[in-house]
This record gives C-alpha cells, sequence and structure tokens, in this order.
C-alpha cells in the first residue's frame, strides 16, 4: 500500500462524534482497500476505508476529519495517481448505507443498499425499504483464499441470498424506528446501542463495524415486520395513523421449527404492534400525538408441534416442564422491563376439545401464571384471561369484534395511552433523531438503567415538555402528557389469526381514545361501521397477512369481514 493512497486518512478516535447523518454513499476500490465517500445535506463529506489484502479479518478505519466536496474530491484524485499502476481508483456502486458484514468459511462479505423506496414519514422523519441490495465480496481477485470457492462457501452464500431484504424490512436514519415513540420521547438514547435491541435484524451483521468505529455513520438499522401509514379526516381535522410491527431478532423462525420459549425467556413469534394517532399540522406549529404498544408471542411454555403432511394438526408435546417456570418468568419479567406493569395476558385458545391439543397448553400455562404470581406483590401480579375465541366464534348470537373490544376497553383503563404534545421547540432540539455518535447514553431523563428498554419517569417527561417550549418561546398551551405503562399480551397457537382479531379490536378501542385525547371527537368511542374504524381494520387486516407469511408462509384466514358479522 502506498502511501499517497493513505494521505489524509486518519484512525478516528472511539469518541469522535458527528452530529449530522449520512444518508448517500458512494463506493470505490483500488487493488488493495474499497473506500466509502458519505455526505450530508450540510455538504460535510467523509471517508471510510476497508482493507482487501486480508479478507478474513475485519480492518476499518475512519478518516478523523470531515472534508468538503472539493477536499474529498482532491484526496481521492490522489489516491487513484497512486494506484495506477494497478489500476488506479474505480467506482463499484451508488449505495444509500451498510446493511452489515458477513463471512462464512472464506472472506468477508458487504452487504449494501443500492435502491431505497420512500415508505412513509413519521415527525418529518422519512422511513424507507429495501428496494435493492448486494453483495459484495471483500477479497482481491490477486488474493488467494481456498476456502473462498468451495462448495460449501457457495452454499451459504446461497443461503444468505435468499433472504429477501426488499419485502418487510424497513429503516430511517434520522428516527429510532426500532423504538416505540414513547421510548424516543421519554428515554432519550443515541450511538450504536441502539443497534442492540431485540428489534433489530441485522445487529450481529452490523456489531463488528459499530463496535469499531464506535458510531453508526455508515450502517442502517433494519427493522424486520410491517410499516404502513394511512391519512384521515374527522370534522375538519386531518390526522394520520401509522401502525408499525417489529419482529423481535430472539428466538427467530418459522411455524413448527420455533415455538414457545427458549432457556433465556425470549418467545417465538414475539412481536411489538404500535399504533400511532397524529395531526396533520404545519411545520412550525404544536402537533399532538399518541400512541399505544401492545405485544404478541408464542406461549411462553416449553413445547413443539412434530410436522407431518399427513397430519394438519400436529399434536402439541410439552417437551419440557420446568418445576419453578423459571423461562417463563424470565420471559414475563423481560415484559415489565419493555412496559412496566400490569402484564395483562389475553389467551385465545381452545378451552374444550374431543381429542386435548390446545387445551394441554392452556392447562399448564395456567399453572405457570399461578406459580409466578405466588411470588409478586399483589398490585404486580400478572393479569390472566382466558377467552376461548373459537368457542365465541360458533356462537351466531355473538358479535366476537364487539365482546372483544370491551376487553380491549378494560385493559386500556389498566394500562393508559401515550399522549404528548410536540412543540416546534422539541423539533429544534432534534428529539426522536437516530444520533451517529459514538456510545455515549446522552439525554436519558429516566433515573432507571435497564439492559433493554427502561421504564418511563412522569415528572421527566413534563419538565422536558416545559423546558423545550422555553427554549423555543413559544406561545401555545402545552397539555399535560399521559404516559403507558404496562402492556396487553396476546397469543393463540401461532399468534397470527385469532391473535390478530384480538390485536384489531384493541386497537380499534385505542382509536376511540387516541382522537378524543387529541379533541378529534368528544366521546372516546368508535362504532364498528364507522369509516374510521373500516380504514383501520384494513391497515391489521394487511398486517395479519404480512405477519401471517413470516412466521407461517400463508396469508390470515380469520378476515375480518366474516369476524365482524358473526
Amino acid at each position: 500500500m502506498s502511501s499517497t493512497e493513505d494521505a489524509g486518512l486518519g484512525s478516528s478516535g472511539p469518541h469522535s462524534l458527528y452530529a449530522s447523518m449520512q444518508e448517500d454513499f458512494k463506493l470505490f476500490e483500488t487493488q488493495s482497500n474499497f473506500y466509502m465517500i458519505g455526505w450530508d445535506r450540510s455538504g460535510v463529506y467523509r471517508v471510510l476505508k476497508i482493507d482487501r489484502l486480508d479478507p478474513s479479518e475485519l480492518n476499518i478505519s475512519q478518516g478523523s476529519t470531515p472534508y468538503t466536496k472539493k477536499e474529498c474530491y482532491e484526496l481521492l484524485k490522489r489516491i487513484h495517481e497512486g494506484n495506477k499502476a494497478t489500476g488506479g481508483l474505480k467506482l463499484v456502486t451508488l449505495c444509500y448505507g451498510i446493511i452489515g458484514f458477513i463471512r462464512f468459511l472464506g472472506p468477508y462479505y458487504m452487504l449494501l443498499i443500492t435502491e431505497r423506496r420512500k415508505i412513509g414519514e413519521i415527525f418529518g422523519h422519512s422511513v424507507y425499504a429495501v428496494s435493492k441490495s448486494e453483495i459484495v465480496a471483500l477479497q482481491n481477485s490477486t488474493v488467494q483464499c481456498n476456502a473462498a470457492n468451495s462448495r460449501d462457501e457457495n452454499r451459504y452464500k446461497r443461503l444468505l441470498c435468499m433472504v429477501d431484504l426488499t419485502k418487510d424490512f424497513f429503516f430511517s436514519y434520522s428516527y429510532n424506528i426500532m423504538r416505540s415513540y414513547q421510548k424516543n420521547v421519554c428515554n432519550y438514547k443515541s450511538g450504536h446501542i441502539l443497534y442492540e435491541k431485540m428489534f433489530v435484524w441485522n445487529e450481529f451483521l452490523t456489531r463488528g463495524i459499530r463496535h469499531h468505529l464506535q458510531n453508526t455513520l455508515w450502517t442502517v438499522a433494519l427493522v424486520y415486520g410491517f410499516f404502513k401509514q394511512a391519512s384521515l379526516s374527522e370534522s375538519g381535522r386531518d390526522f394520520k395513523i401509522t401502525l408499525i410491527a417489529r419482529r423481535s431478532r430472539h428466538n427467530a423462525g418459522t411455524r413448527y421449527l420455533k415455538r414457545g420459549v427458549n432457556r433465556n425467556g425470549n418467545v417465538a413469534n414475539d412481536v411489538e404492534t404500535e399504533q400511532i394517532v397524529s395531526e396533520d399540522v404545519p411545520e412550525y406549529h404544536p402537533m399532538q400525538v399518541s400512541s399505544v404498544v401492545q405485544n404478541r408471542g408464542s406461549i411462553p411454555l416449553f413445547w413443539s408441534q412434530e410436522t407431518s403432511r399427513l397430519n394438519l394438526k400436529p399434536d402439541i408435546v410439552l417437551s419440557k416442564t420446568e418445576p419453578n417456570y423459571e423461562a417463563t418468568r424470565l420471559h414475563f419479567d423481560n415484559l415489565v422491563e419493555r412496559y412496566g406493569n400490569p402484564i395483562i395476558i389475553l389467551n385465545l385458545i381452545k378451552t374444550k376439545e374431543k381429542r386435548p391439543r390446545e387445551s394441554i397448553l392452556r392447562e399448564e400455562f395456567v399453572n405457570a401464571i399461578d406459580f409466578i404470581n405466588k411470588d409478586l406483590p399483589e398490585e404486580n401480579r400478572l393479569r390472566f384471561l382466558h377467552w376461548d375465541l373459537h368457542k365465541h366464534f360458533r356462537s351466531k348470537t355473538t358479535n366476537v369484534l364487539a365482546l372483544l373490544g370491551k376487553v380491549a376497553a378494560c385493559a386500556l383503563m389498566l394500562t393508559g395511552l401515550f399522549y404528548y404534545q410536540v412543540t416546534p421547540a422539541m423539533k429544534i432540539e432534534g428529539y426522536m433523531s437516530l444520533s451517529s455518535s459514538s456510545d455515549a447514553d446522552t439525554g436519558d431523563i429516566s433515573p432507571h438503567t435497564s439492559s433493554d428498554d427502561d421504564n418511563e419517569d412522569h415528572d421527566s417527561l413534563e419538565k422536558k415538555s416545559s423546558r423545550s417550549k422555553n427554549i423555543a418561546n413559544t406561545k401555545c398551551d402545552v397539555k399535560p402528557p399521559r404516559l403507558q405503562s404496562g402492556v396487553l399480551r396476546t397469543s393463540c397457537i401461532d399468534c397470527l389469526d385469532r391473535t390478530n382479531v384480538a390485536q384489531y379490536a384493541y386497537g380499534w378501542a385505542a382509536l376511540g381514545q387516541q382522537i378524543h385525547v387529541l379533541g378529534i371527537r368528544d366521546v372516546p368511542a368508535i362504532e364498528l361501521d364507522d369509516p374510521l374504524a373500516i380504514s383501520l381494520m384494513g391497515l391489521y387486516e394487511r398486517m395479519g397477512d404480512t405477519l401471517a407469511h413470516q412466521y407461517g408462509g400463508s396469508a390470515a384466514h380469520n378476515k375480518f369481514c366474516k369476524i365482524s358479522l358473526a
């Protein structure tokens, strides 16, 4: 490597801070290095160098100082001149961020987003999906690696290419899309610590570069699940509904292959669903926002099903019993850590069967909840409700959604929902932005520190709202914020069809309260045949189909139009 090639490049310190977001990149190559150029909207350019001479190691360095556009291209010109003898500097591709690095048996590969599409916007922050991705081998063609073209290496590469990143993955450069709105407002976090959350699909792929550079300037945090928005109007007031489903990366896998809980308390098909309702107002006006979060996940016991083409309903087997239900307890401890108390459990599986299948799990789940509750103070005990959806569905005189709506309304009374008035000052201060700085946990207003997400502090939230108002000197009345504490956790066998119906009922009940707290309606209720409820139903149907395809391989079977008529 020539000294000219390194001109102007140095190793960034472990606490280099950059406030701006990079969204556009160009990847260049010489025989011995890749050079990635990234720039932000303010015209600041930065350079990342990736070594190609030892493809079995991830050797990355970042320029110690930012550049102007002119300085950056002068640097590239010097690199080209210094490497003319071996082909010079060549443009490889334009891209929109690094998904991560991976190594199998031979060299490292770099995964890039080469095309993107905008799918929505949250409070001025763009949300994107991947339209096209590319895998780039770090290995130089002149460097010999016996494993690089081996049969096993090629097999692993083919398996990686089978992951379709253009379906159901989404990201944002400037908004913490992997966290709920309440978490972002109440407990601001920055840096690559955010990537370690359970809802970042490519946490492992980005771990090497994040920990080496101590920033997230070059990578994007991909969330796997569902994202959809709808613009609605009521009484001359425009507002937007955003529905987000975030799949956990823990205990991940498809139906039948992944069931129940693991020893760490992580369950299969763990999905956080967030429903955000926000006013459509001019940029410099106060904006009211409300959000509510619910959860779905496999029944947290050790159980499995043996698949068979001859048996469409394979037997359910309790594969392991724990006398103290430690894994189940860990799961609910984690839910409390993430959402606070109370934890409300809605179990939708069958009560009676001619041949016991689901009822086996029901009985054991009740035993587990009873055992865990013995050690909890009364106010923190798990609230368990068994509601046989199949039995209610078979009843011709029962309106399933109406009954579920009453259950949801009771749950909402216990947990509350999140409400916040975003003043122009908060936009000036940059709340909710995804900082790509070091791992410093700056701006945390909560006194709690936990391993994943922290509980919120109501007094701190009010102080933050008041402080922001004073900074902007904005003359507007700031309504007191409201917090959600606790969560409704819904499950059936697959956590797909029945669960999605119950989640819609909860979203329907929540929407009435959300538009009421925003002052759009005088009463906190919406009829099932209301156009708003029908629009929301369409969102939940699409979400249900998407999650069913991800976990089960086919669309949801229970359609709302049939259930609502029951």
